[in-house]
C-alpha cells in the first residue's frame, strides 16, 4: 500500500491530460447524441412508418448493441495493442456517417443497418479512450477522471432530446439525424493528432494480472461488477430509452416540449450526478477497497423509491423531477465501474477488461431488456390505453434491487480477494 502511495505522490499530471481529457469527453458526447437521438424520435418514426413497439425497441437497442457488444472484446484487445487514438478515429468516422445517413432510411432494415454500423463505430471508443485516461492520471482519482469522461452521457444525452425534439418539429425527423450526425467528422483530425501516453506509466508498482488474459475470467469480483452493472444498465438505459416515449404518450405533449423538460434534467441532475459519483466513489475507495462498490450499491436502492415516486403520479412538475434525480443517480456509477474495472485488470490487459465490461453491460441493458420492454406493451396493448406502460416499467426499479445486491456482493468479493 505505501509503494502505491509513493508511486502515485511522483506522477506529476502533465497540462496536456487535462486537453486530451476534454476532447475525449467531447468525442464521448458525440457519441451518446449519435446514440441515443433515436429515443426522442420514436413517436415521429412510429407513425411515418408505422412499427410497433417491439420494432421501435429492435431498432433503438438491439440493432446498435449486436455489433457494439460482438466488437467491443475484440476492440478492446486491439485497444491493449494497437494506436488507441487512431481506434478512435476510426470509429468516430463510422458512426457519424452512419448516424447522418439514418435520415435517408426508407424503412425498417435501412434503419436497422444504419444502427448496426453506429454500433460498430461506437465499440471502438470505450476500450481505448479509458485506457488512454488510465495512463494519463494516477489511480487515486481514476474514478472522478472516467467520471468527467463519463459525463459525456449526460450532455449528449440532454443535447440529442433537447435539439433533436425541437429539429423534428421544426423540420422533421430526418433533419435531426443530418444536422446531429455528420459532424462529428470534425474530431476524426483533431483525435489523430492526439499525443499517446506510455502504457502504465501512472499505475503503482504493485501485482497486476499481467498479460493472461485468462485471468480476468477467473477473477470473482470482476464476475459480480460485471453482472450488477449490467442489472444497473437496465434501470439507467429505461430513463432514456422510454420514459420520453411515456411522457409523450400520457401527457399528450409535442416532442420538442418533452425533448426540452428531459434535456433540460438530464443537464441539471446528470451531468453533475455523473461527476460527483466518481468524486464521491474516489473518497469511499479511500477508506476501503471495496468503496467504489458499496457506494453504487447504495445509490442503485436509492433509485427504487424515485421510481415508483415517477411511475404512481400523473403530475408532470412531479416526474420531471423524478426523471431529474433519476439521471443524477443512474449516471453516478459510470465512473466508478469503469475505475474499478480498469484497476482490478491493470495496464495491459484494460481494453479487454473494459469491452468484456461494456459486452455484458450492453448486451443486457440494451440488447435484451429494451426488447422484453417493447415486447410486453404490446402484449398490454399500451398503444391503445398508455397508462398501462406504467406495468412494463415496473421492471426498472426491479432491475435496480438486482444491482444494489450483487454490487454490494462484489464490494465483499472484492475485500476478500485483496
Amino acid at each position: 500500500m505505501t509503494a502505491q502511495s509513493n508511486s502515485e505522490t511522483k506522477f506529476s499530471i502533465p497540462t496536456y491530460a487535462w486537453y486530451a481529457l476534454t476532447l475525449l469527453t467531447l468525442i464521448y458526447v458525440m457519441n451518446f447524441v449519435d446514440r441515443v437521438l433515436i429515443y426522442i424520435l420514436f413517436t415521429p418514426i412510429k407513425k411515418e412508418l408505422q412499427f410497433s413497439d417491439l420494432e421501435l425497441a429492435l431498432l433503438g437497442a438491439t440493432s446498435f448493441v449486436i455489433f457494439y457488444t460482438a466488437l467491443g472484446i475484440p476492440f478492446g484487445r486491439m485497444a491493449d495493442k494497437v494506436s488507441r487514438k487512431k481506434l478512435i478515429a476510426f470509429g468516430l468516422a463510422v458512426w457519424s456517417i452512419f448516424s447522418g445517413l439514418t435520415g435517408f432510411a426508407t424503412g425498417f432494415w435501412t434503419i436497422f443497418i444504419c444502427r448496426m454500423m453506429v454500433g460498430i463505430g461506437e465499440a471502438s471508443l470505450g476500450p481505448a479512450a479509458l485506457s488512454l485516461l488510465s495512463d494519463y492520471f494516477p489511480s487515486k482519482m481514476r474514478a472522478t477522471v472516467q467520471a468527467v469522461f463519463s459525463s459525456g452521457i449526460a450532455i449528449g444525452t440532454g443535447v440529442a432530446f433537447f435539439f433533436g425534439g425541437w429539429i423534428s418539429d421544426a423540420l422533421s425527423w430526418r433533419y435531426a439525424f443530418y444536422f446531429l450526425g455528420f459532424p462529428g467528422l470534425i474530431f476524426v483530425i483533431l483525435i489523430l493528432f492526439l499525443k499517446e501516453p506510455q502504457r502504465g506509466i501512472s499505475d503503482a508498482p504493485k501485482e497486476h494480472l499481467k498479460k493472461n488474459w485468462k485471468l480476468l475470467f477467473q477473477n470473482v469480483p470482476l464476475r459480480y461488477i460485471l453482472v450488477g452493472y449490467a442489472f444497473f444498465a437496465v434501470s439507467a438505459n429505461s430513463v432514456s430509452i422510454w420514459i420520453p416515449t411515456f411522457l409523450v404518450r400520457t401527457q399528450k405533449m409535442a416532442i420538442s416540449e418533452i425533448g426540452l423538460l428531459i434535456g433540460i434534467g438530464t443537464l441539471i441532475g446528470g451531468l453533475p450526478g455523473t461527476i460527483l459519483g466518481g468524486w464521491f466513489a474516489d473518497k469511499f475507495k479511500a477508506k476501503r477497497i471495496g468503496g467504489r462498490l458499496q457506494f453504487t450499491s447504495m445509490i442503485a436502492f436509492l433509485c427504487i423509491p424515485v421510481w415508483l415516486i415517477l411511475l404512481n403520479t400523473s403530475i408532470l412538475s412531479l416526474q420531471i423531477i423524478c426523471i431529474t434525480i433519476l439521471l443524477a443517480l443512474t449516471l453516478s456509477w459510470l465512473g466508478p465501474a469503469a475505475a474499478d474495472v480498469n484497476d482490478i485488470a491493470g495496464p495491459y490487459l484494460r481494453g479487454l477488461a473494459v469491452g468484456l465490461y461494456f459486452f455484458t453491460v450492453n448486451v443486457i441493458g440494451y440488447g435484451i431488456a429494451p426488447p422484453i420492454f417493447g415486447k410486453i406493451n404490446d402484449v398490454l396493448k399500451v398503444s391503445a390505453n398508455p397508462e398501462i406502460m406504467r406495468v412494463t416499467l415496473l421492471l426498472a426499479p426491479l432491475a435496480a434491487l438486482t444491482a444494489g445486491i450483487i454490487l454490494y456482493k462484489a464490494s465483499k468479493s472484492l475485500e476478500q480477494k485483496i
